[in-house]
């Protein structure tokens, strides 16, 4: 005789400890709502304000990268964008990536490009020297020290 289970029965029995997917469908929802405003934001100052696209040069990244507001604004946008990007990667991995090992390759293989990036993109933000020590005078933009 076969037995069906009662209608409200879970199919799957819950395992104990943190539900990953709940917190990455939860982080991609919040970090969307976020990055639209940080995106939004990061256009309206770059495109619009000023001269628009052509006030864009060395000297306005340079100027934008020393003032410490846009400093954290870029790095929640390069942090937020990158994970954002990498869970969704992450949910098309699992959902196509049917093999074990090919799986978990991927995971790894997005894992370490999301780090690099997010390690590479940060020491530009927070390295960034417009008019570095010693450089040729000719080389450095006119508003720097060294060009005068």
């Amino acid at each position: 005789m076969t037995t069906i289970q009662a209608p409200r029965t879970p199919a799957v029995t819950r395992r104990r400890g943190v539900n990953w997917e709940k917190w990455g469908w939860i982080y991609m929802r919040a970090s969307g709502v976020l990055l639209v405003v940080l995106i939004f934001g990061h256009l309206f100052v770059n495109l619009w304000v000023g001269d628009g696209i052509k006030a864009i040069d060395f000297a306005f990244v340079g100027g934008k990268l020393s003032d410490p507001f846009w400093k954290v604004w870029d790095t929640l946008l390069l942090w937020l964008a990158l994970i954002h990007g990498a869970n969704g990667m992450r949910t098309l991995v699992n959902d196509y990536a049917t093999k074990r090992l090919t799986n978990g390759i991927l995971k790894w293989a997005l894992l370490l490009a999301t780090v690099i990036l997010i390690v590479l993109g940060t020491l530009v933000i927070y390295t960034f020297d417009p008019c570095p020590a010693g450089a040729d005078p000719s080389l450095v933009a006119s508003f720097c020290p060294v060009a005068n």
